[in-house]
């Protein structure tokens, strides 16, 4: 049987989806069912920065963007969920931009 990860209101959840030509964060209060902030390869800011969006590199600038966005938030721990997906590639990239960040999981 699955386990379902769930974040709590000081520990959010970042859940990660990678889809073949983007890949998108997001940090979820489950207690609430709210999405406390948000960051993809689809955003204006994002897509003007990068070249390609299904590369490590815009991985990497996602994972650091949405990093800042929730230590503006004042959020410094969160609970990694990379739905299913191997540890491997771009969802690595993403997870070591954001501890570099200095958000801890």
């Amino acid at each position: 049987m699955k386990r379902r990860i769930r974040g709590i209101k000081n520990r959010p959840r970042l859940c990660v989806f990678r889809s073949n030509k983007h890949i998108y964060a997001q940090i979820i209060d489950d207690s609430n069912n709210q999405i406390i902030a948000s960051s993809s390869t689809l955003t204006q800011i994002m897509k003007q920065n990068m070249k390609l969006s299904n590369n490590c590199d815009a991985a990497r600038s996602i994972g650091k963007n949405i990093a800042q966005k929730s230590k503006a938030l004042g959020i410094r721990e969160i609970v990694f969920d990379r739905q299913n997906k191997i540890y491997h590639g771009r969802i690595q990239a993403l997870a070591e931009a954001v501890r570099k960040e200095g958000i801890k999981f």
